[in-house]
């Protein structure tokens, strides 16, 4: 392992355990509050959000092996699932929640807000770390100034499609593994999501999460406000909604036509 990854293995570990603290504390602290939720909202995004902004130059700045990039978004997904005590992290995974009715519409946005602000935080807050130097690779993006590039290497409808793609099988591996214990569930999960960054990671990053995407590919040049507006904030919500409407409306509605189901009691007995 070089030294520049174990740099970034530890700044990871140190992010996730102080977020973990700072989540203990204000869960306690605002238990009789009402408040506690949206403070963990902001905890675990901005976690999110740094963790994926040093992975992201590890690869980009630091060139690791596709495969290390793999299994440490892997991980880092696992421990995310993990830490997040209850935080979504995500605004689609919000607006499924209202769609369940698990949340109430003014909760979802009060949370949705949470999301982008510490979406914000992170992305003014990584470079100031980065500026540090704690590694080759952070000295090398502080005194070259690197510019970040659009991560969209596609015609736009395509990049689109891709994120909408990215989204829907995630949600759709939320969806079919909610009776899983939750120690097993996280790793289904975060295979999920490594597939699809290994899928469309070299068009569009797979980002599928508007939050995280407003926190590293918005400040990237070479697309405008609304395309990154159409790629990593309208697909992903509809590669959601898509999952959810399949499984939720359309799948029940053909297995309640299907004519094996509705087979007389005699006959079913008889085969």
């Amino acid at each position: 392992m070089s030294a520049d990854v174990a740099v970034s293995l530890s700044l990871l570990v140190g992010i996730v355990a102080l977020s973990d603290a700072i989540r203990r504390l204000l869960s306690r602290a605002l238990a009789d509050t009402g408040l506690a939720v949206y403070a963990m909202e902001l905890v675990s995004t901005f976690q999110l959000c740094c963790c994926t902004h040093e992975l992201k130059l590890l690869s980009e700045v630091g060139g690791i092996e596709p495969r290390l990039a793999l299994t440490l978004t892997y991980l880092a997904a696992v421990v995310h699932g993990l830490t997040f005590n209850g935080a979504i992290g995500n605004p689609s995974g919000a607006l499924e929640h209202v769609y369940h009715a698990k949340l109430t519409g003014g909760c979802a946005l009060r949370r949705i807000a949470c999301q982008f602000a510490a979406a914000a935080a992170a992305r003014a807050a990584v470079p100031v770390i980065w500026g540090i130097g704690l590694s080759e690779v952070h000295m090398r993006h502080k005194l070259h100034d690197y510019r970040c590039i659009s991560p969209i290497h596609a015609p736009l409808l395509e990049a689109a499609a891709v994120e909408l793609g990215c989204a829907f099988a995630v949600q759709s591996a939320i969806t079919h593994t909610r009776s899983v214990e939750e120690k097993y569930r996280v790793h289904a999960v975060a295979a999920v999501i490594a597939s699809v960054v290994y899928a469309g990671g070299s068009v569009t990053g797979a980002v599928f999460n508007p939050a995280l995407a407003f926190s590293t590919q918005f400040r990237c040049s070479g697309h405008s406000f609304l395309e990154y507006c159409l790629v990593y904030w309208l697909s992903p919500l509809l590669g959601m909604m898509s999952s959810v409407l399949l499984f939720d409306k359309l799948v029940p509605r053909l297995l309640s036509r299907s004519p094996s189901l509705h087979l007389p009691t005699e006959t079913k007995k008889s085969a």
